[in-house]
């Protein structure tokens, strides 16, 4: 029987709901998307509240939107989490494993991550995921599945992401003030790296920057496991007021043309090359140069990739990551920033769209739907979809959870 899932990204330029139907099946879920609903955001400002009643209703009218389409209403939802205020950290843990015929067992595995998980965090911060990257049997490292394996000694090393407090119960007030329950808040680089990467890339190294309106969500794969996450204050809106300021026009004005006529190449701008468009001073529309625009864009988006270079640096793992830079998110649609990144990079680099759903998909082939396709993609790959985990203690929602994610 199809369960119907919702997912809603909460974005500072756009709220987008999906609704779809997943079907279990042996190899795999079939998500089929039945509703979909894209609003402006108001209330977002670099992924945190600003105003709560004004996000709750972008929040109301992207998920009515999206239940009219479907012809059903909802009261849950997988919610994407960004800004600044969400930290990553690294932590292992080890257990002594009792010798029996079965090997190392998954409630073995369930302790090791437990005992993993058990860091001191601050009281402002809340744990979204625990996320293991691989186990260690015996100081043997690299295992991902060790249940069935014989051995006295079992270490994990895990990935813990931390949300603020405070962050997250704004958030849960305007979802409640429109009768939506969240049933999880996933990390929106999370939930674009499993609508856009591929499983080669995530094997190889790679580095995914989901490039939004307010944030860049960065999250860096190796070895087919998430190894560090970030999140910078810097965003498309970024080059929309660098265009508003440098061609004297308002804001709006300056986002409509860069999404018609925006180009990361001022190369490939001809001199000539013109755009109408409304600006300040005069009520009729006036004649730019588009070439003008363009180098106004290359500039700033070749300011974001030295940001994005650093934060690899900062990782510990630049020079890597073969598989290279993939780009989602609605800056990724300006026309030729690939190019440009494989140009300044020196690395491979691609635009990302969105695959592994059903339904609406030219509505959302776009990257800019990359973490909202995501959000339905993680819930049914991780198969948590088999049994809600609010009401069960910690030790018990790890080990349900191990129980689907491990193959065995």
């Amino acid at each position: 029987m199809a369960r119907i899932v919702t997912a809603i990204d909460v974005g500072t330029t756009k709220v987008c709901t999906l609704i779809a139907e997943v079907e279990e099946e042996e190899e795999g879920a079939v998500i089929q998307v039945i509703g979909f609903g894209n609003v402006p955001s108001r209330g977002m400002k670099k992924g945190s509240v600003v105003n709560i009643s004004q996000l709750a209703q972008s929040v109301m009218e992207s998920v009515e939107q999206a239940e009219k389409l479907a012809g059903l209403t909802v009261s849950r939802a997988y919610v994407s989490i960004t800004g600044s205020h969400v930290f990553s950290m690294s932590s292992r843990g080890m257990i002594a494993v009792r010798r029996h015929p079965g090997g190392i067992t998954a409630e073995d595995v369930a302790r090791v991550v437990e005992a993993a998980s058990a860091v001191s965090i601050p009281s402002s911060q809340e744990i979204i995921h625990v996320i293991p990257r691989h186990f260690i049997v015996d100081g043997q490292p690299g295992i991902q599945d060790p249940i069935g394996m014989e051995g006295s000694r079992l270490e994990a090393e895990v990935l813990i992401v931390t949300a603020s407090s405070a962050a997250l119960n704004n958030l849960r007030k305007c979802l409640k003030e429109v009768g939506i329950e969240p049933e999880k808040f996933i990390l929106a680089a999370l939930a674009s790296g499993e609508a856009v990467l591929t499983q080669s890339e995530k094997e190889m190294g790679v580095i995914l920057a989901d490039i939004g309106g307010g944030t860049t969500d960065i999250a860096i794969y190796m070895d087919g496991s998430l190894l560090y996450t970030s999140s910078l204050e810097l965003g498309g809106n970024m080059i929309t007021s660098d265009i508003a300021f440098g061609l004297r026009m308002p804001f709006s004005s300056a986002e409509e043309i860069k999404k018609k006529y925006g180009c990361a190449l001022a190369e490939e701008v001809g001199e000539d090359e013109g755009v109408e468009a409304t600006v300040f001073g005069s009520d009729k529309k006036q004649m730019l140069s588009r070439r003008f625009m363009a180098e106004i864009i290359q500039a700033r988006v070749e300011e974001m990739f030295d940001y994005l270079y650093r934060e690899a640096q900062k990782s510990g793992y630049a020079g890597l990551l073969p598989a290279g830079l993939v780009l989602c998110g609605g800056t990724a649609e300006v026309k030729r920033i690939d190019e440009l990144g494989r140009r300044y990079l020196e690395m491979p680099v691609r635009v990302g769209r969105p695959s592994g759903v059903q339904g609406l998909v030219e509505m959302l082939e776009s990257p800019t739907y990359a973490t909202a396709v995501g959000l339905l993609l993680w819930p049914a790959r991780q198969k948590i979809l088999r049994g809600k985990m609010t009401t069960k203690s910690w030790k018990d929602r790890v080990l349900e959870w191990l129980r689907t994610l491990l193959p065995y």
